[in-house]
């Protein structure tokens, strides 16, 4: 386990006349919903980051021409904090995040985030915020950093300034329960070259229509696949997806096309130290279909930083649906949540220095 510590960096700080959080059922946590009550805020001019501040949450005050608006230039993170009975805080892993971050903005043509300040920003606004942490097994504290062009300019090029702010939300889980997916063959969320390892806005936005077709009939999110021949496994809506067969953990390696999903790769790490047979490659549907008619395909579940592990229990193709076993039959994937669980607040062996107490 690392230590996260604040250096003395000129953040401002601006804090709330009157706290929400006596607001706030902190029992029936809707995800996404609630807000905590501050908010970390820096702007990119002439060349430089510049005006680090930390102040109540709030609207935003934009120009009808701002660059975002109209090009799109807009990239963000997803990460979660975790508070344990002993009322210790953790972060899970936060340096991929930063890295990634940064993978983002460079794809994007906008400026990096110095990890340092990242961090520094990260640490000052959840030590204000720090009762928003929930305490609950099943809640944590959603974080989400993320960064967006501010030129007042009609025109298309690369903005020369940028917000990056950060906020906060107390959440319950994403899923309430095993999903049913369906496997894409028609419509597409990323090509060779183009912004699939990225985490841009755009990316989901594109991906909004072929999931609310999916949902009127039934299923609860898409398995894409690939752009060019629609034969290859890429995710699983806003998750990346994982397979068990026998003693195999079989998962799509993460590519140009493919997000490099940070809870993926804990729980393939995991499958390694645990002695099972990992596989990150190219998984095509005559696979996945033949190990479902076999009847071979033990577990199938989505994993991702708001889902965690969130079990499939039906795959769907366009002419046949697959159920899978009841989830309280699975090994692997209850096993690797458990783990993952107690590992982000504090109670496991951090064997690879994943956690980060603050």
């Amino acid at each position: 386990m690392k230590k996260m510590i604040a250096e003395d960096t000129d953040i401002k700080v601006e804090k709330i006349a009157q706290s929400r959080i006596s607001q706030v059922d902190f029992d029936n946590i809707k995800f996404g919903k609630e807000f905590s009550d501050h908010m970390f805020v820096m702007d990119y001019i002439d060349g430089e980051w510049q005006d680090m501040r930390i102040m109540p949450f709030q609207n935003l005050t934009l120009n009808p021409a701002v660059s975002v608006i109209h090009y799109g230039q807009s990239i963000f993170e997803g990460m979660k904090a975790y508070r344990n009975e002993s009322d210790d805080v953790y972060l899970f892993r936060p340096e991929m995040n930063i890295k990634r971050f940064n993978v983002s903005a460079e794809r994007l043509c906008m400026p990096q985030v110095p990890e340092n300040v990242f961090e520094e920003a990260l640490v000052k606004l959840l030590d204000m915020d720090r009762e928003w942490i929930p305490q609950s097994d099943s809640a944590s504290l959603y974080i989400r950093p993320f960064m967006f062009a501010t030129d007042e300019y009609i025109g298309v090029r690369p903005s020369e300034s940028y917000r990056f702010m950060i906020f906060t939300c107390p959440v319950g889980s994403y899923y309430s329960g095993a999903v049913k997916v369906k496997v894409e063959r028609h419509y597409t969320r990323s090509t060779p070259g183009g912004t699939g390892f990225a985490k841009a806005a755009g990316n989901y936005a594109g991906a909004l229509y072929p999931a609310q077709q999916a949902k009127a009939k039934g299923y609860d999110q898409l398995i894409w696949t690939d752009a060019i021949e629609h034969k290859y496994i890429e995710e699983s809506g806003t998750m990346n997806i994982v397979f068990k067969s026998g003693n195999k953990i079989l998962s799509p390696k993460p590519s140009e096309t493919i997000l490099a999903g940070i809870t993926r790769d804990s729980v393939m790490q995991l499958a390694k130290d645990w002695g099972y047979d990992v596989e990150e490659r190219r998984i095509s549907l005559d696979e996945l279909r033949e190990m479902l008619e076999k009847g071979e395909l033990d577990e199938a579940f989505g994993a991702g930083t708001a889902a965690t592990i969130a079990p499939i229990k039906t795959i769907g193709f366009e002419d046949q649906d697959f159920d899978l076993s009841s989830y309280d039959k699975w090994e692997f994937a209850p096993r690797a949540f458990k783990e993952l669980e107690a590992l982000k607040r504090g109670n496991g062996e951090d064997v690879h220095q994943w956690n980060m107490k603050f």
